[in-house]
């Protein structure tokens, strides 16, 4: 029959030599047909000594092919025999894929047992984990895990959508993905072209999905590299203005951020700041800053951007929500 590691020695018992005692000596050499034999161990022996048999380990040893009793023997002892037992069943090494998860002692692998490659020796995960996937992590000593989606960071500017103009419009409408999700929207302008020189920018708000054309406050204030500093406001106006003559070159563009705050609310006016820089004649720069809003308290759910006279050529402006 198959053995799973060493097959074991059964059945295979062997009397020893006669030993002839010498007085005063506890140690004595086994044979069989006068070859020298090594029992597996005192366990594996019956060993009698006048008459009565030895314990295995107390009363005798073994090494080796040699038996030591406990105290050195006399003349008129006698070893009556010893009997040396088959190998009982030293499985040695276990076969592959022979050892099951119950067989193992709670927590006899440890970290001296894995591999230094136990991880860099797996395919890498290439993009970002999923939500679902899972790590394994010490709590309070105790391995457990945890989804990806419940340690990831969260982003604190969520992308919501992406308007790219690409020929000439006399408005740019962003009418969707702003309603009480988020308290704070930010519009990333880039590289916004006019067609039309010396104009100014400006913005409405969309409210119940229409653009409200009256009703605004703002103020802001310019400066530019010539010293040409500016300062513009105005009260209950149709649109709030953001620029002042502004330059068409074709290498101009306009470019900056607004922030729009709590667009949903129905108990306070909409308010917005922006931040703006583009280019005036003579090839100076300008930065406006400012803030506008309405006047109304009703929720506002986009905003359209156009300017004083002429199109918009291109830009491309990107829609957050601010966590």
């Amino acid at each position: 029959m198959a053995y799973i590691g060493k097959e074991p020695v059964v059945g295979n018992f062997q009397v020893c030599d006669a030993i002839t005692v010498v007085n005063g000596q506890a140690a004595y050499s086994l044979t069989v047909g006068s070859a020298a034999v090594n029992p597996e161990s005192a366990n594996h022996m019956l060993v009698s000594l006048n008459g009565i048999l030895q314990k295995p380990g107390s009363s005798f040893t073994i090494s080796g092919s040699t038996i030591t009793f406990a105290s050195n023997l006399v003349t008129n002892d006698v070893i009556d025999f010893i009997q040396i037992l088959g190998n009982v069943l030293d499985l040695g090494q276990p076969s592959d894929d022979t050892v099951k998860t119950a067989s193992l002692q709670a927590n006899a692998v440890t970290g001296a047992k894995l591999n230094t490659d136990t991880i860099s020796a797996q395919t890498a995960l290439a993009a970002e984990p999923a939500d679902t996937d899972e790590f394994l992590v010490s709590d309070a000593g105790v391995l457990k895990r945890i989804d990806y989606s419940l340690i990831k960071g969260s982003s604190t500017h969520n992308l919501i959508s992406t308007t790219t103009i690409s020929s000439g419009t006399a408005n740019v409408d962003i009418s969707s993905g702003i309603d009480s999700t988020y308290k704070v929207y930010m519009f990333d302008i880039i590289n916004l072209h006019i067609a039309t020189n010396d104009t100014t920018l400006r913005m409405r708000f969309f409210q119940g999905g229409s653009v409200d054309t009256g009703g605004y406050d703002y103020s802001f204030q310019t400066y530019a590299n010539n010293n040409s500093n500016q300062y513009f406001y105005a009260t209950n106006e149709d649109y709030i203005e953001m620029t002042y003559a502004s330059h068409n070159a074709a290498e101009a563009g306009h470019s900056g951020r607004i922030f729009l705050y709590d667009p949903a609310s129905t108990t306070f006016n909409t308010n917005c700041i922006f931040n703006l820089t583009y280019q005036i004649d003579g090839d100076n720069c300008r930065i406006a800053d400012g803030s506008g809003r309405i006047e109304q308290t009703a929720a506002v759910d986009g905003i359209r951007l156009y300017m004083s006279s002429g199109n918009i050529d291109s830009a491309v402006i990107k829609l957050y929500g601010i966590t």
